[in-house]
């Protein structure tokens, strides 16, 4: 008898279970409509202002489009022609250069001042906020107002040296730095929280461990904090490659491209000779082959930098 009723409880404790189970799966049904409603309009808006004109591009990339009127099919003329183009090979060896100098500096002084307001100082919180101001500036303004700087403020102040004497922007071989120093302030901004987030993971212990073994602030850092935030070293330095290589704005407010073309990027390049120019397919062409090395660039420094994490 015992056993007759307990395999009814477990007959009906089953039968429950069953009816949970079938409530829970149709609720996830109900849930599924919902859910694409929600999906779908951010696909079909990425794949018409994103996925859709990139495809247009590298279509008219292989015609002689100029933007206007007629065009027909080159095939790989724009892009045979590109690696021929002095004005071009030269504009990818400034964005490199650019991008290089100034992802050294932001990591380096972004990481100085991180550990700087990661220790026990007064206002703390205040000075992460002013930090974090020029990110949230209009690049162009702020542009503008370093421009005023440099050729005005700076030739009267520093007027014993000889480099700041005249008008930095209006030397070929130096305005770049100033173009770094615009872009390097602003990306510092973002670059400090990064770092700020990776060092507060770092349990307080284990400075407190190393300072009883004797370890100089130096051995600290080289043994503790840079392993321990090499994952935030990895994403500072492919975002600020990657970004650095396609600088526009920072170089539009102070010299826009000038003096000459010794401070245009591959990005003034496109967008003057292809909506200016009358180079729409030829820029097209060119832009295809920079979000190429773009992406080549970014995979080569997450695999480097990500096995150098596995190393430490």
């Amino acid at each position: 008898m015992s056993t007759l009723t307990e395999a009814v409880r477990t007959s009906t404790s089953g039968a429950r279970n069953r009816r949970r189970a079938g409530r829970v799966r149709t609720s996830g049904s109900r849930a599924l409509p919902a859910y694409y409603w929600m999906v779908w309009p951010a696909v079909i808006a990425f794949a018409a202002f994103h996925t859709i004109p990139v495809l247009v591009g590298i279509f008219f990339s292989f015609t002689n489009y100029a933007g206007y009127g007629d065009w027909s099919f080159v095939g790989l003329a724009n892009y045979i022609n590109l690696v021929k183009d002095d004005l071009v090979l030269a504009a990818y060896g400034f964005s490199f250069l650019f991008a290089i100098v100034a992802t050294i500096l932001t990591n380096v002084i972004s990481l100085a001042i991180a550990l700087g307001l990661n220790a026990k100082i007064r206002a703390r919180n205040f000075w992460r906020g002013v930090y974090f101001v020029p990110y949230v500036l209009a690049i162009l303004v702020i542009g503008y107002v370093f421009q005023f700087l440099f050729s005005n403020s700076l030739p009267k102040i520093l007027s014993d040296i000889p480099l700041f004497r005249d008008n930095i922007l209006t030397n070929p071989d130096w305005a770049w730095t100033a173009i770094v120093g615009l872009a390097v302030w602003q990306a510092c901004a973002f670059s400090i929280i990064i770092y700020l987030s990776g060092l507060q993971t770092i349990p307080p212990e284990l400075y407190e461990a190393a300072s009883l073994d004797g370890a100089s602030p130096w051995r600290q850092f080289g043994a503790i904090t840079f392993p321990l935030i090499s994952a935030f070293f990895t994403i500072n330095v492919v975002l600020s490659l990657k970004s650095f290589l396609q600088v526009f704005d920072p170089i539009v407010a102070l010299t826009n491209g000038g003096p000459g073309t010794s401070t245009e990027s591959v990005t003034l390049l496109v967008f003057r000779g292809g909506f200016s120019g009358g180079e729409f397919a030829y820029q097209t062409a060119n832009a295809v082959i920079f979000f190429i090395v773009i992406t080549i660039v970014s995979l080569v420094q997450f695999r480097v930098l990500q096995r150098r994490e596995a190393d430490i």
